[in-house]
């Protein structure tokens, strides 16, 4: 993390005018200032400046979705992603091993709601609860170990298999026991078969001339739950001209942790990342999950200051973060010449935040699906809006990711699209998910899978 004059330094930059509110999806459900960019640094300054972290404050840096929406509005150029990586590791520190007690007395100015907007969460009255703790604790042991998270997958099969899942989910039984639970069980995507989760081999080599040497991330969720989605990619990538070295002793790349103000964690997970791919030899490291992708090329500053044992770990971090590439981006740099195949579907362009906001992509993976024969690409209304998804912000934040969910599907199907494209694994269930709370169905696809049916010639 950045040292605090460094944080001043880029809080000086806010001018406080406001542009950043229409954008910020919780300013949009509740309508109050601190749950506003322009708030939460109002407050991150008011730290700085040596007020106490009250409970208050920490609960609205944590109601943040780290969208960055608020970054592509801001024209200042605000480096809101630092600040409030900064409060995230200051409210992670302070609410799960702190004190319990009630909270401080440093007041929270503009906390007041607009008239006619949906009240905010109650704030916290100290330490999180032993149930928060709880979820948190089996987030963090869980999700980003792929093993772990695999040794799941038969019992949730069978569940599925059963309907109980369906059953639990539409009751309040999960949700009674833990909000995350309750999440969880509405979130679960399919099983996905003993053939799909086979692993791929640690190299597929370039189809024709050989025009790159990349690593791909096969992350940890993406891995268990998305297994076609990274064969799709390897896929791509060959037929693109590319060998694909996929290494086996990958794993998570650090992203949820780092999101979620568990800077320790994240950096271990870094380290070993940064290792793995080192020792490939790659050009370019290509990511398929826009999270991933976000927190990889934030390596350098994660570790700038790590000089744990002389290993030199900033300039690594700073060499590999500067060979990160997300697929559409790095496809636009070499220029795609694998033969399209028409595909005649009308599809919806969902913008992943953490691809659009954070790593500023737009324009490359809609050029490369308009450039499907056959395909029509509808844009979704408010697209620059967040899901509710946010990394594990729709277990941990359940009730607000689910009315931004249902947000965003209203605005796909009013699309008229009969396939939603994204290029994040959590957008695709968070969508999914709040589709079926509403009892519709609209087929769900990485960027990665449309473009490798459509050069495999085969629907999708």
């Amino acid at each position: 993390m950045q040292d605090e004059d460094a944080l001043r330094e880029v809080a000086k930059d806010c001018v406080h005018c406001g542009f950043c509110l229409p954008a910020c999806p919780t300013y949009q459900l509740w309508a109050e200032e601190m749950d506003s960019p322009r708030g939460r640094i109002y407050l991150v300054n008011q730290i700085l400046d040596g007020a106490p972290l009250s409970d208050t404050a920490a609960e609205h840096f944590d109601r943040c979705l780290g969208c960055m929406a608020c970054m592509t509005a801001c024209p200042s150029g605000v480096q809101y992603d630092q600040l409030i990586e900064a409060a995230r590791v200051w409210t992670e520190e302070a609410r799960s091993s702190g004190p319990a007690g009630p909270p401080e007395s440093a007041a929270v100015p503009g906390s007041a709601a607009v008239p006619g907007s949906a009240a905010p969460p109650a704030p916290p009255t100290g330490r999180r609860t032993v149930w928060e703790r709880a979820a948190r604790a089996a987030i963090f042991s869980l999700f980003p170990y792929p093993r772990r998270l695999r040794a799941l997958t038969a019992p949730l099969r069978a569940v599925q298999r059963t309907g109980l899942d369906r059953r639990l989910a539409r009751s309040s039984l999960p949700g009674r026991v833990s909000p995350a639970l309750g999440a969880a069980m509405r979130l679960a995507p399919p099983g996905v078969s003993a053939a799909a989760a086979r692993p791929l081999p640690e190299r597929v080599p370039a189809l024709g001339t050989r025009r790159a040497v990349v690593g791909m991330l096969t992350g940890c969720v993406q891995s268990v739950f998305f297994p076609r989605v990274n064969a799709a990619t390897a896929r791509v990538l060959a037929a693109e001209g590319c060998d694909v070295i996929i290494p086996r002793g990958q794993g998570c790349c650090g992203a949820l942790s780092l999101h979620s103000g568990r800077e320790a964690e994240a950096a271990a997970f870094a380290r070993r990342t940064i290792t793995v791919f080192e020792q490939a030899g790659v050009d370019a490291v290509v990511v398929n999950s826009a999270g991933c992708g976000s927190a990889m090329k934030e390596y350098e500053r994660l570790l700038g200051h790590d000089d744990s044992g002389g290993a030199g770990w900033a300039e690594r971090a700073a060499q590999l973060s500067g060979r990160v590439r997300d697929l559409a981006e790095f496809l636009a740099e070499i220029g795609p010449v694998a033969p399209r195949h028409p595909l005649p579907v009308t599809a919806a362009y969902h913008d992943a935040c953490h691809l659009a906001h954070a790593q500023r992509i737009t324009r490359q993976p809609r050029d490369l699906l308009r450039a499907i024969p056959e395909l029509t690409l509808v844009e979704v209304p408010d697209a620059g809006t967040c899901c509710g998804s946010a990394g594990v912000y729709n277990l941990l934040q359940p009730e607000a990711a689910r009315e931004l969910g249902a947000r965003k599907a209203e605005s796909v199907l009013a699309t008229g699209a009969s396939l939603l494209i994204s290029a994040n694994p959590g957008c695709s269930l968070q969508i999914a998910s709040a589709l079926a709370d509403r009892g519709e169905h609209i087929a769900v696809a990485h960027t990665a899978e449309v473009l490798d049916a459509s050069i495999r010639g085969r629907p999708l």
